[in-house]
């Protein structure tokens, strides 16, 4: 037999009982059961926002718009500016997909103007009314959104909310140009029914802070002054004051969630 046949078989020899040893050294140790480790799928979190309003009027309502003998035409039904929004809140996110939250807003006041021509049938003159006055509110809604997916650090979602809004007129005035006549309202809020639908973008920092692109469209009810005034007490008359009905909005919000998981 040759040298290298012998030391061939040598270390055959010894890989044999190197691999018989460690199965029994395997064999004597005990089986522990593997411990699920939780994932962290849930978890409390703060946020709050700045945005801008972009808000809409469906009419502009006072007893006397309808009056015998004269006729009335709108030239501008009623528009607001845009007005800045601040909201903070608090809410949940129960899984991958679904979350939770309750939110205060506070909507800066916007500037309204609205435009009318009166027709004084019994003479056909014609003169026009300008209407001028601000707009805030207090919004706090109860939201819940569906995640729809995270690709690449982006989540979209959607969403809805309902709640309540606290509408105020404040500074209304009436001028009336050609006569040289004017009115004004006293400041009055307004309790409403409110409803918001959602939409946006989620950017992912990092594990516990989110950039939120928002966009919503809310249903804020309605809106009042107190009693209307002519200027010339002797032309003052009885009323409920102006109504401001159907005010909607579509806003574009920024804003910073920071998740406690």
């Amino acid at each position: 037999m040759t040298k290298s046949r012998i030391l061939a078989l040598a270390i055959a020899a010894g890989l044999c009982g190197s691999v018989s040893g460690g199965t029994a050294v395997a064999a004597d140790l005990p089986y522990v059961e593997p411990v699920p480790v939780p994932l962290a799928v849930g978890g409390w979190y703060l946020r709050g926002a700045i945005g801008m309003s972009n808000q809409r009027l469906g009419n502009l309502d006072y007893q006397y718009f309808e009056t015998p003998g004269y006729a009335t035409e709108w030239i501008n039904k009623g528009d607001f500016s845009s007005a800045p929004t601040f909201s903070l809140g608090g809410g949940y996110q129960f899984n991958d997909w679904f979350r939770a939250d309750v939110t205060g807003q506070y909507r800066g006041k916007a500037d309204f103007h609205a435009s009318q021509r009166v027709t004084d049938l019994g003479n056909e003159s014609v003169y026009s009314d300008d209407y001028t006055a601000r707009k805030s509110e207090w919004l706090f809604l109860a939201n819940g959104y569906v995640d729809l997916g995270t690709y690449h650090g982006i989540t979209p979602y959607v969403g809805a909310g309902i709640g309540t809004s606290r509408n105020t007129i404040s500074g209304f005035r009436d001028i009336n140009t050609e006569l040289g006549a004017s009115g004004y309202a006293g400041s009055d809020s307004q309790w409403n029914f409110a409803w918001a639908l959602h939409a946006g973008l989620g950017f992912k920092v990092t594990e516990n802070l989110i950039f939120d692109l928002g966009y919503s469209y809310l249903d804020l009810g309605n809106a009042r002054t107190d009693t209307a005034y002519n200027t010339n007490p002797a032309y003052s008359r009885a009323n409920d004051g102006f109504k401001f009905k159907n005010i909607t909005s579509h806003d574009v919000n920024f804003g910073i969630r920071y998740l406690f998981n």
